[in-house]
């Protein structure tokens, strides 16, 4: 398994159990953030998830001032459907734990806190964390490229995006891009672009040009399609293939 870093958000409104548990999770996990209660919580959340740097685990209690740890969980879930808890409580909820149930909640602690099955319920939830993160990066490994320091091709979507905002273009722009894409390093002439596109060598000049200068007007920030002028068009080079 890859050493991949782990980041995990604390949120507990006792002092004592918050110090307890930040110092249990330092020892297994390589970034721990702390929250007072919900709210401070929500507040640490947002800001992690403008910057798509979210968490990959978050230990809540649930009876906290402000912002309870269940109205917490489901304002996190309408940002991150995914994001998996562990939850500390002073008593097991029947009605919270019924709720819990269809979430991503890999344990439930119950205080005064037991060391030992804690350090093993967290090692464990460090476990499936890693195991989450290798397909993902292999997956997006495999079937993104890297066009320059802006621009990344999905080459299993077909999509463009522009540091993680996807570029929104028309069908023929899109054909355009994807002959480039498939042909990478390979000059290609307007009367190819016409022939695989429209199917006819005969179509105007213009309407494969006009079409190419609204592509490119859309990456004009860091363009990285070359034209060769009399000759065609050309992705000469790129970051990650």
């Amino acid at each position: 398994m890859q050493n991949f870093k782990t980041k995990v958000l604390l949120v507990e409104d006792e002092e004592l159990a918050r110090k307890t548990l930040a110092f249990y999770l330092n020892t297994i996990f390589d970034e721990v953030v702390v929250a007072c209660d919900g709210a401070d919580a929500l507040e640490i959340i947002k800001k992690s998830f403008d910057k798509k740097e979210n968490f990959d685990l978050i230990i809540t209690d649930l009876n906290m001032p402000n912002v309870n740890g269940m109205q917490m969980i489901d304002e996190i879930l309408k940002l991150i459907p995914n994001q998996r808890f562990i939850i500390v409580s002073a008593h097991k909820n029947e009605e919270d734990l019924l709720k819990l149930i269809n979430l991503r909640v890999s344990g439930y602690f119950v205080k005064p806190l037991n060391i030992d099955n804690m350090m093993e319920m967290l090692q464990k939830a460090k476990e499936e964390v890693l195991l989450d993160k290798q397909p993902k990066i292999q997956e997006k490994t495999n079937k993104l490229l890297k066009l320059n320091n802006s621009y990344t091709f999905d080459l299993e979507t077909n999509k463009l995006y522009n540091k993680g905002i996807i570029v929104k273009l028309s069908k023929k722009e899109s054909e355009v891009l994807e002959i480039l894409i498939e042909n990478l390093g390979v000059l290609i002439s307007v009367d190819k672009f016409k022939e695989l596109i429209w199917n006819d060598i005969t179509i105007n000049d213009s309407s494969f040009r006009t079409v190419m200068k609204r592509l490119k007007d859309k990456i004009k920030d860091d363009d990285f399609i070359i034209s060769y002028k009399g000759y065609g068009y050309i992705i000469e080079k790129v970051l990650e293939k």
